[in-house]
Order: C-alpha cells, then structure tokens, then sequence
C-alpha cells in the first residue's frame, strides 16, 4: 500500500542593517528590527495562521488517517515567539491532535555540518531540547538546513541518536534508483534516509498558480491519481516542501488550501495513506545510498553552490567559522545571539552569483558584491568582540585544553543528569511501598499522648497533700493545758 510523508518547514530570516565600515567597534546591533517585525508578521497571516489552521481543520476531520510533518528553525522561533505568538499557539493545537511529528534541525537554519562538526553536534542538541520543552516530545528524525546532505553528516547525525534523516532524491545521486523507498546511510546503517520527490513536491510549492503550465490547473484528484499509477513496489512518495509555499508563493486567492484540504479523501479513495517520518524509519531499507559530497534541495544543481560557490561566499564562510571553537566556549549570551544570526544561511545566499530558477529577493541589497561588504563589516565587529574575550593570540594547546575540560565536564553533567533520570525511576517505582512502611507512624504518636494525660491527675493528688498543714492549730490547745 502506498503512503505519503507530507513535511513542511517553517524559517524566518533575520534581515541585517545597512552596517558601514566605520560602525566597526562602536555599534554592535546588526539587525533591521522594523523589517524584521514586518516579514514575520505579513508571513504568519498570509501564510501560516492560514495554512496551521488548515492542517488542524484536516487532522480533525480524518482522525489519526492524517498525518504531517513540520520543522522549525530556532531563529525563526524566536521571531514568532517575539512578533506572532499566535502561530505557536496554532502549533500547540496542532500538536494535540496527534496527528503531526516535529522533526530537528540546526537552531540556526545555519551551514555548520559544512564546517564545524562540535558547532553542529551543539545546534542541533539544543534544538532537540527545544522541541521537547515546547511540545512535549524529543524528535527522533533529524533535518539539515535546506536538506543538506553526506555520508558524512548523516554518521554524525546517527551519532547524535537520530533514527533517521530527510534529504533530497537528486538524480546525480540516485541515477537510475527510485527515491520511493527508503535508504540507509552508507556509513551507519542505524540511520534511514527518506528522499524528497523534487517533482511531485513543485508542482504544489513552485508550479501550483502557473496558469502556462501544461497541468494547470491542478486537482487533488489528478495529484492522487499520479502517485496511485507509480508501480507497484514504489511505496514511499515523500513531498517535502515550505509551509511558506502556501500562501506566498502560491498565494491564497489560487485555492491552494482547499487542494490541500481535499487530499486526505482522495488518497483514501484510493487505498492510499499518510505516515509520520518516524514510522517510515521503522521499515526495512533496500540499500545503502552513497553521497560523498553534500547535496541540498536548491537550485538545479542540488548542491551546496548557491552558499559557497564563489569566492567572496568561501571568504565569509571561513571568517566565521575561524572564531567557531571560542564561540563555543565563551558565556556571553548576546555574543551566542549574534553567532545564531550570523550563521544563517541565508546570509551567504544572498552573495550568489549563480543565476537561480527561483527568483531571489536579497532584501536590501543591490546585489551580491554589496551583500558581501555589509556582512563582512558586522563580521569584522563581531570577530573583534569574540577576541576581546578570547584573544586570538591564545595558544593552541591551551585553547585546545579548555575545549577538552569543557566537554568532559559537559559529558560528566550529561552522565549525571542520566544518573538522576534512573534513580527518580526507581524511586517513583517504591515509593508507594515506603508509603506503607511509614504509615503505622502516626498511631505512634496517638498512643503517647494519654501519658500526657496521667501525668495531670498525678499533680491533683499531690495537692491535697498540701492542705494537712492546718495540723498545727491542734497543738495549739495543748499549750493551753499546760
């Protein structure tokens, strides 16, 4: 029987100011919080206030045969947090169907898989534990920013603990294989790979309003009857896309919500069904798929060019990551907020020189040379308040030993925290009989009190012991006699 895996992303940038040469060393703010408060807010209420509302009408009217998969970025969280709380709300609702699983990814929507494995590993923990904090439950399957992908990332990944993996069905990966199954990563067949059908995924995101396009316009019927005619042994179609998708680029008045909303009922017509990425992990995978450089979801390509594919993008990418490793260590938390900005990947896409098939907005630059100098400044001032910290005269050795201490003493925490987590087990496992053992107590103390109360008569005897002295008046007429 054939299944759908229906993913969406939701991620925010975080637009940078005009920043000149001459800001270096006195303004250390980076960002356009006006337009910053303007994006997210146009996007929550053309887009996602809509579309969530959508999924839950959907999830509630098929009961648990509906099933959605979304990942957020913890910037973009931030910014709903702070500018659209209503759309947290909405994910919360969403969550209480039961009816959608929450997916991990680097808090920074940023390229640290590409270079800095422990800024990775520390992104992507982090995220894990802010998925769990918001909705109550760790994520088990993990995606890259932009479904960016290796052998290598995915060993990481497994490393981590992660069940499984989203990426993209590139077909200079793929040749002539299926991405209709799953996979397994070449280097740690514990982690399953789930690969994006690129086609059936835009003509929803991409090709859904395009009144020149030969299918248009699109039904939910005929969208279901593709995947239904796919052969037989091709069980898994995985359409993974932006939950921007719906409602900006497609915009709303193209009826884009109400084919959503019919796909449920037509894929039950048809015998087919929805699944969560976690239950697709658990089934058997039909081979290992070898990537030995990284691919993405972007342009035609599907590779990583369009965030370092020249020169000035490779310059700004190692300048950052150069100062990774005292990021890491350092406490400050402004200088940890500015490190999540920064990494965005966004940053370095709007530096491409690459003719892209999706026209790119750069925001407030003319164009990529001019996106360079603006970023390069904020990264000259940012650098120059990491060293002030943690000069970069420091030796090696000595840099090297405080990561080391570090990360046992993390290790030590973690193993302790685990330490806790067993022993509160087991005592919430005993504790109803301790409960038992103590309750003869208070009969205890019931008996003890009437020997409070024998000692009161005792003093009411002696009292009248006191009350014989008037012996002495009987002397008294003796004395007379004589």
């Amino acid at each position: 029987m054939k299944t759908i895996c229906l993913y969406f992303e939701m991620h925010q940038i975080i637009h940078l100011k005009r920043y000149r040469f001459f800001d270096i060393g006195r303004d250390h703010y980076y960002y356009d919080d006006y337009e910053n408060e303007r994006s997210i807010t146009d996007i929550a209420e053309r887009s996602y206030v809509p579309a969530l509302n959508t999924l839950i009408a959907m999830a509630r009217e098929n009961g648990k045969f509906f099933k959605v998969a979304i990942s957020l970025s913890g910037v973009g969280l931030e910014q709903l947090e702070l500018h659209a709380p209503q759309v947290i709300d909405l994910l919360q609702e969403l969550n209480a169907t039961g009816c959608v699983e929450f997916l991990c990814e680097p808090y920074s929507h940023g390229l640290a898989a590409l270079g800095n494995e422990d800024s990775f590993r520390e992104e992507c923990l982090r995220m894990r534990d802010k998925i769990k904090e918001l909705f109550g439950k760790a994520p088990k399957v993990f995606r890259n920013s932009s479904l960016i992908y290796s052998d290598e990332i995915g060993a990481q990944v497994a490393a981590m603990g992660f069940k499984g993996m989203l990426t993209e069905g590139a077909k200079h990966i793929l040749g002539w294989k299926s991405p209709h199954f799953v996979y397994h990563n070449a280097l740690n067949p514990n982690l399953k790979l789930l690969l994006r059908d690129y086609k059936l995924s835009d003509d929803i995101s991409l090709r859904f309003s395009d009144s020149s396009w030969s299918e248009y316009p699109l039904y939910a019927d005929t969208y279901m009857d593709w995947i239904a005619q796919m052969p037989e042994e091709e069980q898994v179609i995985n359409i993974f896309m932006e939950l921007s998708a719906l409602g900006i680029f497609q915009p709303l008045s193209s009826n884009i919500l109400e084919f959503l909303h019919a796909l449920p009922e037509c894929a039950r017509q048809r015998d087919i069904t929805f699944s969560t990425p976690s239950e697709l992990c658990k089934q058997k995978s039909v081979a290992a798929l070898e990537v030995a450089y990284p691919i993405s979801w972007v342009d035609e390509e599907r590779d990583t060019s369009c965030w370092l594919g020249n020169a000035m993008q490779r310059e700004a990418f190692n300048k950052l990551y150069s100062v990774a490793d005292r990021v890491r260590i350092c406490t400050d938390r402004r200088i940890k907020q500015d490190w999540d900005y920064l990494q965005a990947s966004n940053n370095f896409r709007f530096m491409t020189t690459k003719p892209a098939s999706v026209g790119l907005n750069r925001g407030i630059y003319d164009n990529p040379y001019d996106a360079f100098t603006n970023y390069m400044n904020i990264l000259g001032d940012f650098i120059n308040r990491v060293n002030s910290l943690y000069p970069a005269d420091i030796d090696n050795e000595e840099l090297n030993s405080l990561l080391t201490t570090i990360k046992n003493q993390g290790e030590e925490i973690e193993q302790k925290d685990k330490e806790i987590e067993r022993l509160q087990k087991l005592l919430d496992k005993y504790q109803p009989s301790e409960t038992a053992k103590t309750a003869p107590a208070p009969k205890a103390v019931k008996k003890a009190a009437p020997k409070k109360a024998e000692a009161k008569p005792a003093a009411k005897k002696a009292a009248p012991a006191e009350k014989k002295k008037p012996a002495a008046p009987k002397s008294a007429p003796k004395a007379k006699k004589k």
